[in-house]
């Protein structure tokens, strides 16, 4: 026999109340009392027998053994609910690139905990395609990621910075500018080496606006999944690696960075996306890490 949990929960209300008018008056949400008269005689009907006699109150011998057996979880779901909504409050789900990650993340999340200090996180390594789906799934509170596009209904975003793109070459490359490359193209088509991101990256597509507003082509020997990948490849000698620079991570001794020019080969877009009314401790993750955002330009 299955017993309805919500004529259960009933029960326990008049049981502690000791009367339906009085259980009517303090539960709570809204009920009538018919309703709950009506409820509970269904339970009794289901139980087959009498659980309280109503004037004057009084619970029966088989009312208090069920109200002995539901008092134990009925009296303990309020503190059960105000403990897990605690727990989630201070717990963020943050989703971002590897190179984000394993960067300048840890100090923003860092400050955040001073004002969360039960701070509980959550990351996952999404690609720049994939945040979106992540946010509206909502598997992540906030994404932090390139910003290039409009963004779906419903997905809100946040500019944190422009990272200028860069051309790294081994430390004993004889190039010096970037000039000397894009004047050694033969025919219109650049024959060194390149190492890129995948052509539906955000990176990978700029760089290539910038060549095609000088009518030249430059296709890639190498596509990488990551940023962080670009350098290491480089450094091994596999070609030069279109990258950002990114403020505060220096480079290794066998690479060095060539700037690119603005006017052609403009700034990657870097934000946080989410959807929704943010709760507390993701709302204090955004302002937190425009602050630090700021904080790296200025020190550009």
């Amino acid at each position: 026999m299955s017993l309805n949990v919500h004529h259960l929960e009933l029960f326990y209300f008049v049981a502690k109340y000791e009367g339906i008018t009085e259980a009517v008056r303090k539960m709570p949400y809204g009920i009538q009392q018919p309703a709950v008269s009506g409820q509970i005689l269904q339970l009794e009907k289901s139980l087959g027998v009498k659980l309280f006699h109503r004037r004057p109150f009084a619970l029966t011998p088989a009312g208090d053994d069920l109200y002995d057996f539901v008092y134990p979880f009925f009296s303990r779901l309020d503190q059960v609910s105000e403990r897990l909504r605690g727990e989630e409050s201070q717990h963020l789900r943050l989703a971002a690139s590897g190179t984000v990650l394993r960067h300048h993340l840890p100090g923003v999340l860092q400050a955040v905990k001073e004002k969360f200090p039960d701070l509980r996180v959550t990351l996952r390594e999404v690609t720049s395609t994939e945040m979106e789906a992540a946010l509206q799934k909502q598997e992540a509170d906030v994404a932090i990621t390139i910003l290039h596009r409009k963004t779906t209904p419903g997905v809100k975003s946040t500019k944190l910075l422009e990272l200028p793109q860069v051309l790294l070459v081994p430390t004993d490359a004889p190039v010096k500018k970037i000039k000397e490359i894009l004047d050694s193209a033969v025919g219109g088509s650049i024959c060194q080496p390149l190492i890129t991101l995948p052509p539906s990256e955000r990176l990978a597509q700029l760089f290539q606006d910038g060549l095609a507003k000088r009518n030249l082509a430059w296709e890639p020997s190498m596509e990488v999944s990551e940023v962080g990948l670009i350098e290491r490849y480089v450094a091994s000698g596999f070609g030069y690696g279109v990258t950002l620079q990114i403020p505060g991570i220096p480079w290794g001794d066998k690479v060095r960075a060539i700037p690119l020019p603005a006017a052609d080969f403009g700034p990657v877009v870097v934000g946080i996306l989410h959807t929704g009314n943010l709760k507390s401790v993701a709302a204090n993750f955004v302002e937190v890490a425009k602050k630090y955002a700021a904080t790296l330009m200025k020190a550009v």
